[in-house]
């Protein structure tokens, strides 16, 4: 029952994005646990299953662990899609603005943690690709499916990351509300192409993110803190279309709560805006008070 109320509060972190489900496993204490039961698989899994039969499998791969883990954040995932679609569709500006303050908190804490001079290096290459990103086309014309399986690999490999949720790389990728929309309607064509995504992302890129996190946790965290960064651009609540190559973009220009009511003709919401944006601070900085240390993630000598 621990595991499985974990794996809900987990599964909560993990549908906000900004609030990572590796800092509900810090705060938990299972972090390590699921670190290492993650990079037991990989490409020799099947190959296992097949030689060695399913009790084998399952003893090796910690399957116990993985299912009510799985169960939990199933459980809550569940219950919270559908509202989540709902706000999205009914009050965008305030669920935007929530989104914006919890990443900026998250990029706020993440930096407060590093070194300087990898903040300087690493930090400043993310930072442009996240601007070169938020300012790109969210999905490819005509590549949807792919885009949709892209998205699942990447979010899968963010989970496993302390401090950076999987649901923020969706948003960030402009796959966020249909994710969230087909979990909350049980639409099966998006979520096979999506879970597909995470099943190779998981058999690929698990081991060797666990392991970048472990020999190279400042710069890597660097790299991810200033793509955070750079991506704020993208969740500035109060955004304006702009016409680009003869089509329109949605959501593409930052405006100022003022020019956005008097370009669409719609209330600004600006100070429940401002409000919702505070929550979404307090949450990640709440949380932050209580997270362990993250040293016993890091390298041996602590400078990497």
């Amino acid at each position: 029952m621990g595991i499985y109320l974990r794996g809900v509060a987990m599964g909560v972190a993990e549908i906000i994005p900004g609030v990572s489900g590796g800092t509900i496993a810090f705060i938990t204490g299972i972090y390590r646990e699921l670190l290492g039961t993650i990079t037991r698989f990989g490409i020799g899994s099947p190959g296992l299953l097949w030689r060695a039969g399913f009790r084998a499998f399952a003893v090796e791969h910690n399957l116990v662990f993985v299912a009510l883990l799985g169960a939990g954040m199933a459980t809550s995932v569940a219950l919270l899609a559908g509202l989540v679609t709902q706000l999205l569709a009914t009050a965008p500006v305030l669920v935007w603005a929530f989104f914006f303050g919890l990443i900026a908190a998250s990029v706020v804490d993440l930096v407060r943690d590093n070194v300087f001079r990898h903040l300087l290096t690493a930090g400043v290459l993310g930072l442009a690709a996240g601007l070169a990103v938020a300012l790109a086309d969210p999905a490819p014309a005509g590549a949807e499916d792919a885009w949709l399986f892209f998205g699942g690999m990447l979010a899968i490999c963010a989970w496993i990351l302390p401090g950076i949720s999987g649901s923020y790389v969706l948003l960030l990728l402009g796959l966020y509300p249909q994710v969230i929309a087909a979990i909350s309607t049980f639409d099966v064509a998006v979520l096979v192409v999506f879970t597909s995504g995470c099943i190779l992302g998981l058999a690929l890129f698990a081991r060797g993110a666990a392991w970048l996190m472990r020999r190279y946790y400042y710069p890597a965290m660097a790299l991810f803190t200033g793509f955070m960064a750079g991506s704020l651009m993208s969740l500035w609540p109060w955004r304006l279309p702009a016409p680009v190559l003869g089509s329109e973009r949605l959501y593409d220009l930052p405006a100022g709560p003022w020019s956005y009511a008097a370009a669409t003709g719609m209330d600004a919401q600006a100070l429940p805006a401002l409000l919702v944006a505070a929550l979404g601070v307090a949450i990640v900085l709440t949380l932050a008070r209580f997270r362990p240390d993250r040293a016993s993630h890091r390298a041996p000598d602590g400078r990497h």
